[in-house]
């Protein structure tokens, strides 16, 4: 189909990340994980509102008891619906003054997870957590440089994942408890073919829509084979992440980043920084709240 891509928010971020539609407020939030700060849109109104975050916040979930649970530098907190910290719950297990927390998600079980990574990129020093409804955090995969793309089958039995400087896309069975067992490549790409994949999110009918980094576009992958069946290109060429927003859920919204850019890049990349939107024709998936017991 062809796609009309919009620029709905100004928001200029240095790296806009974490997109996350809200049913209930009928809003998008997402970060800008260098602020850092977490951001609220309301694309009804067109209200914007930026509250400043204690450190790098690299991910969040919506809470089912309100605010949010994210994985900041230094760890995985509770905060509130002004992202001001209310607990810290568990630290990063990682080495925080050289790595920090990235991409992350809630799963359809209420648990959260969140991968970071290695910010030297001399080795893959990332890792990858979940905390549970017990509130304990316990590393479930290592490995990796930048985790990034986290995002689950309808049915749950999947859990996909990316590594953005390796290039590949991972996918991990899950079973009726939400364990993960071992990692499988579903594909890989090249940079210089069209990007690296970056945050992600999957549509009810199970395929994977990734943004593509350096690629100016988003794609969506056929979840049986990682087959590229459909492309959206973007006004950006630094796409950072996809989420699944609107009354249907068929409204695409995409965050960008301008994280070291030069003026000429940037220059050439006006909007980067910003975020869009775009109609599609299957709907997402809404997102689940983390429950804790």
């Amino acid at each position: 189909m062809g796609y009309q891509v919009e620029n709905v928010l100004s928001a200029q971020a240095e790296l806009g990340e974490c997109p996350v539609w809200s049913v209930r407020e009928q809003v998008l939030y997402f970060v800008d994980i260098l602020a850092p700060a977490l951001h609220r849109f309301d694309p009804q109104s067109g209200e914007h509102q930026v509250f400043p975050v204690a450190e790098d916040i690299g991910c969040f979930g919506l809470n089912a008891e309100g605010g949010f649970v994210a994985a900041l530098r230094s760890g995985v907190c509770m905060l509130d619906d002004k992202g001001q910290i209310t607990q810290r719950i568990a630290p990063n297990p990682g080495d925080a003054e050289r790595s920090r927390f990235n991409d992350g998600r809630v799963d359809r079980y209420g648990r959260f997870w969140c991968g970071s990574l290695w910010e030297p990129q001399d080795r893959n020093g990332g890792k990858l957590c979940r905390l549970d409804e017990h509130l304990t955090l316990t590393v479930q995969a290592e490995d990796i440089k930048i985790s990034n793309g986290l995002a689950f089958s309808p049915d749950s039995r999947w859990m996909y994942q990316t590594d953005t400087p390796n290039g590949v896309l991972w996918r991990y069975p899950m079973d009726e408890q939400g364990e993960i067992g071992p990692r499988e490549v579903l594909q890989r790409f090249v940079q210089e073919e069209g990007g690296l994949p970056d945050g992600a999110a999957v549509d009810s009918e199970g395929f994977y829509w990734a943004a593509m980094f350096d690629g100016s576009r988003v794609i969506r992958l056929d979840p049986a084979d990682g087959r590229i069946v459909d492309e959206i290109p973007l006004p950006v060429r630094w796409p950072t992440m996809v989420a699944f927003g609107g009354e249907d859920l068929k409204t695409l919204y995409i965050t960008s980043s301008r994280e070291d850019r030069t003026a000429e890049e940037l220059a050439r990349h006006p909007q980067s920084g910003d975020v869009f939107a775009v109609r599609v024709a299957v709907a997402g998936i809404a997102e689940p709240l983390f429950q804790a017991k």
